[in-house]
């Protein structure tokens, strides 16, 4: 006689929680909007960052801010600035102060080639945005030159007279469509 097993063969459903998309790196940590209308930028460069592990915890959760941050090249090291990640959730009485300064982490040519772009007068380095590529933290720094206030009045004529184009174009295409 057959003997009945007491295991079933019925496997248990696999969890596929679907991954943080930041965590993963389809999208971005942090963004320096505000980059791209005050500056104009010139050359961009990825550098790692030098974290600490309750950082890298609160920027997986998005906690980062790079408005008013800034870069520096000092001693032939470049430094981060200003940048604000805010303090872990779950962290105690050790946890991260938010704006310390962050070394970046780059080869010594491309740190070469940025001292000599950043000391034209009126260039000077800013981090665009942060994100994670394998795991790691990257900020992607651009060498930017100030804007004055009517190439900022020009470019925000230039955007308006774009979505003024889309949306004719748009509504052009929803009347013959019918």
């Amino acid at each position: 006689m057959p003997r009945q097993s007491t295991h079933s063969n019925v496997q248990a459903p696999q969890k596929n929680k679907p991954r943080d998309p930041v965590a993963s790196g389809d999208r971005d940590a942090s963004v320096n909007r505000s980059a791209s209308f005050n500056y104009f930028l010139l050359d961009k460069f990825e550098a790692g960052v030098a974290l600490r592990g309750t950082e890298v915890k609160s920027i997986r959760e998005g906690k980062a801010n790079l408005k008013d941050s800034y870069g520096l090249i000092k001693d032939g090291e470049a430094f981060l600035l200003n940048a604000h990640i805010g303090p872990y959730s779950h962290g105690n009485t050790s946890n991260h102060d938010s704006l310390r300064t962050r070394k970046l982490l780059l080869h010594q040519d491309e740190i070469r080639k940025l001292t000599g772009q950043t000391q034209i007068k009126g260039h000077t380095l800013i981090p665009t945005r942060l994100y994670f590529r394998k795991g790691k933290v990257k900020c992607e720094i651009a060498v930017a030159k100030g804007k004055q206030d009517w190439d900022k009045r020009e470019t925000e004529r230039r955007r308006e007279a774009d979505r003024e184009a889309r949306s004719a174009i748009a509504h052009s295409k929803g009347k013959y469509a019918k």
